[in-house]
């Protein structure tokens, strides 16, 4: 039975679907109180309520469920930006890492898979794929890249001092059902719910211009979930950290023309070329490892992705 924490989250919901696939059992671990959800009704599933900083109310899930591992995709990060004062929203950051580590050391888990981020690799010079083993800057421009670096370092220490099995995700840019829109970093999403709606995309919120000929590696959801769930099921893995990824950068100008093959007439134009202010490159991770020790392919290309996602939106979903 696997523990997924922020299990019915963005992630964590097509994480959980992945694992019930290939047959494993779930606890959905959220800090406020929910059922089972529909999608989940009458499948291998419970939900449990509990604030990842109380060690006693984590620890007590291991009595009522035979726990064998471990995948951690809540925050442990301050955040949303403002919500607490600096020193204790560091402070509930790191004590929530360290209470999953208590946990998977009591319960004796096979496995503990932490979520990273694509964002620990800012900084780093060059082109081509980003590989695991490139060396990372020890600064970060973010408090989310910053946090995962700190929590990869401390998973690699106590990997190593409580002899736990550690995996670390550095997850690509994820979209699909049930993404929270607008995106930061990105327009994809918002041109996707443009073309579901009918209406022009809102970039207001996007960090930099959008322009067609941007790209990065952007994975859909449906396939991280399982890329997820291939890692923490794995027999063997060879390594500490897995890339998480499609694996090649995808451009705005391909998304507008597999949203332009579903629907012809949307408002989804954006400016040729790339964005003079922005990076002269596009960034992309290798995920050599992950198909070498899981057998992880990508099943959605940008046209199956786009036209997964606008059918969810069509059918009613608001996200």
């Amino acid at each position: 039975m696997i523990l997924i924490t922020g299990g019915l989250g963005f992630i964590g919901t097509h994480t959980t679907r992945a694992l019930l696939d290939l047959g494993e059992s779930c606890v959905l671990v959220q800090r406020r109180a929910a059922g089972v959800p529909g999608p989940f009704a009458n499948e291998r599933v419970f939900v449990e309520q509990a604030d990842l900083t109380d060690e006693a109310a984590l620890l007590d899930i291991g009595t009522r469920h035979k726990i064998t591992g471990i995948v951690h995709l809540a925050g442990s990060v301050p955040w949303p930006p403002g919500a607490y004062e600096p020193l204790e929203g560091a402070e509930k950051a790191v004590r929530s890492l360290l209470n999953v580590f208590r946990a998977a050391s009591e319960w004796q888990v096979a496995r503990v898979g932490l979520a990273s981020t694509i964002g620990v690799y800012g900084g780093v010079p060059g082109e081509g794929p980003l590989r695991e083993d490139v060396p990372l800057p020890m600064t970060a421009g973010h408090p989310i890249p910053a946090f995962k670096k700190i929590g990869e370092l401390l998973g690699d220490y106590l990997a190593g001092t409580m002899g736990l099995d550690v995996v670390h995700y550095r997850i690509a840019a994820i979209w699909g059902p049930l993404a929270r829109t607008p995106s930061p970093f990105y327009a994809t999403p918002q041109l996707v719910h443009a073309a579901a709606r009918g209406t022009a995309p809102d970039l207001s919120t996007l960090h930099q211009g959008a322009y067609a000929g941007n790209g990065i590696d952007m994975c859909y959801v449906k396939d991280c979930g399982r890329a997820i769930a291939l890692l923490q099921l794995a027999d063997r893995l060879r390594h500490r950290t897995y890339n998480v990824a499609s694996g090649r950068p995808t451009t705005h100008g391909e998304v507008i023309a597999a949203i332009r093959k579903i629907v012809p007439d949307a408002r989804v134009d954006l400016p040729e070329g790339r964005d003079p202010s922005g990076p002269p490159h596009d960034v992309w991770l290798d995920i050599t490892r992950l198909r070498e020790d899981t057998g992880y392919e990508p099943a959605y290309d940008t046209e199956r992705a786009v036209a997964d996602y606008l059918g969810w939106l069509r059918a009613g979903n608001e996200r």
